[in-house]
């Protein structure tokens, strides 16, 4: 086996699997990288048993097929430190890889390809596509909800529910809910809801380039795969229920107030900046067409800040957790923030104020 490659060809896909393999391994092998070459070029796969990433380059003419296992840390850490436009050749003699770029030369134990635990041959139950926009958006919009290491182990993930024509992330922790929806270019037959555990989804989050392509997204019964022309993403699934998110959602909520966003955002966090640093409660305290923000602390140091609201709303007062409140405004898109609520112990929404494409429930808290 032996192939020649630019160092910045290389580099781009040691880049998207190399967070894939986990410093600490059950198996010597998993904190190897399996590299084959073959008659479509190079592919590299991390993995950590539960998540998989293959991606692939192309090679200079003159290569020799063949497979190995390499040291993932050492490898990625010896190419980024090569200078750029160098000319990177790699040729396997017994159980050494030589790696040679002009004037330097490593040579790097290597493991079989044959130990490297084979990916599990997807039965494909559901194929969907949609554009890689689309697909980045509803996770950057949702994921920051996820809860970590939470017992009930089906919300320390990301749920894809698919239905009709339609894709929808939804992620909570208890405390706050997070949803937002795409259209897909291909619909679906009958609705499939999956759970994507959190590691798989910040992979997932690391390979977006923002490019105007379309992804492939493959649903067996226990894994998802998302297919790029580059790359190939493969994660175990959760297996377990999600809540029924719609039941979360607010209804009959008549009290609503517009504020531009950027407004609203900076007065929460200057009022953050004196807010109890344990529970980091704000008090949101409505009256027609003005909305007071007030934050206390232990030390008896108080915030207070008023805008502008289009409002009608009597009098009102509730307290949030302003990290919450915060989050979901930073996932939101528009100028304006509509926030609706029902009484001083109900759950807000909040929501763009030109659809409601994005929604975002945050739990009122006693202050």
């Amino acid at each position: 086996m032996q192939f020649a490659i630019q160092r910045e060809v290389l580099l781009k896909p040691l880049q998207q699997v190399i967070n894939v393999v986990e410093r600490r391994q059950t198996m010597p092998v998993l904190s190897n990288l399996l590299v084959v070459v073959d008659a479509d070029g190079l592919s590299i796969t991390g993995s950590d048993s539960e998540v998989e990433m293959i991606a692939r380059a192309a090679v200079a003419e003159g290569a020799q097929a063949g497979d190995t296992t390499l040291p993932a840390r050492k490898l990625f850490e010896i190419v980024r430190a090569l200078p750029d436009g160098a000319q990177l050749k790699f040729e396997l003699s017994g159980d050494r890889m030589t790696l040679r770029a002009g004037r330097s030369r490593f040579t790097l134990s290597t493991l079989p390809a044959d130990d490297f635990p084979a990916s599990d041959a997807l039965d494909v139950e559901v194929r969907v596509s949609l554009p890689e926009a689309s697909l980045r958006e509803l996770i950057e919009r949702t994921a920051f909800a996820m809860a970590q290491q939470d017992v009930r182990f089906y919300l320390n993930g990301l749920l894809f529910d698919l239905e009709a024509e339609q894709l929808r992330c939804v992620a909570t922790d208890g405390h706050r809910l997070a949803l937002c929806e795409a259209a897909l270019d291909t619909g679906v037959a009958a609705r499939r809801q999956l759970i994507l555990p959190r590691k798989g989804v910040l992979e997932l989050q690391r390979l977006f380039e923002g490019e105007d392509r379309s992804v492939m997204l493959e649903v067996g019964r226990s894994h998802l795969r998302v297919r790029r022309e580059d790359v190939t993403f493969t994660s175990k699934l959760i297996d377990g229920r999600f809540p029924d998110y719609t039941a979360v959602i607010p209804i009959g909520v008549d009290k609503e107030a517009r504020m531009e966003r950027e407004v609203f955002k900076a007065a929460l966090q200057r009022a953050a900046i004196l807010s109890n640093e344990k529970y980091r409660g704000v008090k949101l305290e409505f009256s027609p067409n003005q909305l007071r923000i007030v934050a206390h602390n232990p030390e008896q140091e108080e915030a207070v800040e008023e805008i502008e609201a289009q409002t009608s709303i009597g009098q009102l007062a509730v307290g949030f957790n302003v990290v919450y409140l915060l989050e979901a405004i930073n996932s939101l898109r528009d100028e304006t923030v509509v926030m609706s609520l029902r009484d001083a112990n109900s759950s807000a929404l909040v929501q763009e104020g030109s659809n409601d494409r994005s929604r975002h429930v945050v739990m009122p808290m006693r202050l």
